[in-house]
């Protein structure tokens, strides 16, 4: 004989009704009619086939049986109230695990400052941060967000898109190098060296036969301009700071027009975000107008 399902509102209903002995109370405590209470338990003690309460005019007393239930699950219930009360990102300041992806380059250079930031703002946010090229199925690995350098629409509809900022890139060089070999006249001149990362060989239409070295790494690209070993594309943000401090200097090409891509954070596509998320994506979009 297969068990019929019970209601746990049902029970919970039961619950109120056994503890103030009373269902006007158990209305009360529960924000319902009267009636609603009543039908409740009349529905309870149909679908387990036997008499949960004693109703006389004056009183609400428990049957044996609805003695044994309310001993039985009264534990249970508490519970279930303490585990749902007690969930992350219910309050209204943001909080729970928030995990995330993002680009190696961006995560060593960008977030973190911008995580130690939100992490004095937010204490009851914690992290998990992977840094990776590849672009990880959100829903399926159970990321929240992941930042991204995009040039176009996404193709995954079912993800929602905000700009946070301009992916800005540039052909970087050392003084040193540029001092001894001067300044290219075309891409891809051959009188100079070039090291490339193998999305800016792609975005730049150059052969991979043209370049000195070939890489997948941003900054280690850097880190080889530096060297003054060649001339190579950085995004800005990847190159900022060793202009400043004089380790590379930006190189112009005649006829040279470099398309800037977006930088986007994007997470699954739902009615609201939760606060974590969208507190999160509002803070790096100010952290990045600010220049970080």
């Amino acid at each position: 004989m297969s068990e019929t399902p019970i209601d746990l509102q049902l029970l919970a209903v039961f619950a109120a009704v056994a503890e103030h002995a009373s269902f006007s109370k158990a209305a009360q405590k529960l924000g319902v009619a009267k009636g609603t209470v009543s039908r409740s338990i009349a529905q309870l003690e149909s679908s387990l086939g036997v008499e949960l309460l004693h109703r006389t005019t004056h009183a609400v007393a428990l049957s044996t049986a609805g003695a044994e239930l309310f001993d039985r699950t009264r534990g249970h219930l508490a519970g279930l109230r303490a585990a749902v009360s007690g969930l992350p990102e219910r309050d209204d300041a943001p909080s729970g695990l928030l995990r995330m992806t993002a680009p190696p380059d961006f995560g060593a250079i960008v977030l973190p400052s911008v995580l130690a930031a939100f992490a004095r703002r937010y204490a009851n946010v914690r992290f998990d941060v992977l840094l990776s090229v590849a672009q990880v199925d959100l829903v399926k690995e159970g990321y929240d967000l992941a930042i991204r350098v995009t040039a176009g629409r996404l193709r995954d509809s079912s993800l929602t898109a905000r700009r946070v900022g301009r992916g800005v890139v540039g052909l970087y060089a050392s003084p040193t190098y540029l001092a001894r070999r001067g300044r290219p006249k075309q891409l891809g001149d051959a009188q100079h060296a070039w090291v490339m990362h193998r999305v800016a060989l792609r975005l730049l239409g150059l052969d991979a036969e043209r370049a000195l070295f070939l890489v997948d790494d941003f900054l280690l690209v850097r880190a080889l301009l530096s060297e003054g070993v060649g001339i190579g594309l950085l995004p800005s943000f990847v190159a900022q700071s060793h202009v400043r401090e004089g380790l590379l200097e930006e190189v112009s090409v005649p006829g040279l027009s470099l398309s800037s891509g977006e930088l986007v954070m994007v997470y699954p596509s739902q009615r609201k975000p939760p606060k974590k998320v969208s507190a999160f994506r509002d803070f790096l979009v100010e952290a990045i107008r600010a220049g970080l």
